[in-house]
């Protein structure tokens, strides 16, 4: 009979077993904390989430009041601190990721030889030296005028003579591309003294006088130029004189009457035809570039950060 009963209280705790298990797991919630009221886990997770939102407030809450205890020389250094992050972030902006426009509103004073300086030529000086200045406005058309001389020398085709020298000007307008690259590529039209000689026959001290001719002249342009001080230009290109295009004397420089009373046209130059009316050209200078005139926010901040980070390393 006590076997009989044992067994019986043995069956019966194992058949209850579950339901109270399953009682308690309605007690605790998911994260393995019992809910004080007994109530659902699904309200029992609203309080962790609760919470971190709290975090998030009290984070906010110490950044904006993170100096309230520095004492004065921390907060002097903080602050300090602070704004040199800020003006790296906008020297970085002014700098690196705005790339600036390196072409507009800057004037550039320029010395040179060649064709744009202003002429190129025959008989042993090919080239005259100049100077010139030139403007680029905003919009990436530069405007530029040159003067050069052209020295008076030996002549190396006919010993014991000498070389004219002479005075030449010309006056253009350039287009620009790629204002935000180092290298700037452009073309050019121009009109002024575009080519020269001189005339076989010396005069009587031995002096072979000089032949200038004017006319117009298209470029190509290859430039350096960046927010620095210095300039570099290489040019090549074709000019085009409507003075060497006639057959007369009377209108063509590099041409003339055999003799005097003569019919009979002869070259005034080296050349057969006399000098060509169309002829490749090229030149180089170096120059000057002044400062961008009109800054913009951005740029006079550069600046400025410019000046105090050299008075810093002085």
């Amino acid at each position: 009979m006590l076997k009989k009963l044992c067994m019986f209280l043995c069956l019966s705790a194992f058949m209850a077993w579950p339901a109270l298990a399953a009682q308690d797991d309605d007690d605790f919630d998911e994260s393995g904390f019992v809910s004080a009221d007994g109530s659902d886990a699904k309200d029992s997770t609203a309080a962790p989430k609760a919470a971190s939102a709290d975090d998030d407030d009290e984070e906010e809450f110490s950044e904006a009041d993170q100096t309230a205890g520095m004492t004065r020389a921390q907060k002097e250094d903080y602050e300090a601190r602070k704004k040199f992050e800020e003006d790296q972030r906008a020297d970085e902006y002014a700098n690196s990721e705005r790339r600036r426009d390196w072409l507009k509103d800057r004037l550039m004073l320029e010395v040179g030889m060649g064709s744009r300086y202003p002429i190129m030529g025959e008989t042993g000086m090919g080239m005259g030296l100049g100077i010139g200045a030139e403007y680029i406005t905003r919009w990436h058309i530069g405007l530029y005028g040159s003067v050069g001389w052209l020295p008076k020398g030996d002549d190396n085709a006919f010993e014991g003579q000498e070389l004219e020298g002479g005075m030449g000007y010309k006056v253009g307008i350039n287009y620009y591309l790629f204002p935000k690259n180092p290298l700037h590529l452009g073309i050019s039209a121009s009109y002024g003294t575009v080519y020269f000689d001189h005339n076989v026959e010396p005069d009587e001290n031995g002096l072979r006088p000089l032949i200038m001719v004017n006319g117009y002249q298209f470029d190509a342009l290859i430039a350096y130029m960046t927010n620095e001080w210095y300039y570099l230009q290489f040019s090549f290109g074709m000019y085009y004189s409507p003075e060497l295009g006639t057959d007369t004397p009377e209108d063509n420089p590099s041409l003339r009457y055999q003799s005097e009373g003569s019919s009979n046209i002869i070259s005034a130059v080296e050349k057969k035809k006399g000098m060509d009316k169309t002829g490749l050209v090229f030149g180089i200078a170096v120059g000057y570039a002044f400062p961008e005139f009109f800054p913009d926010d951005t740029e006079k901040r550069r600046r400025q950060r410019e000046k105090e980070r050299k008075r810093g390393t002085r």
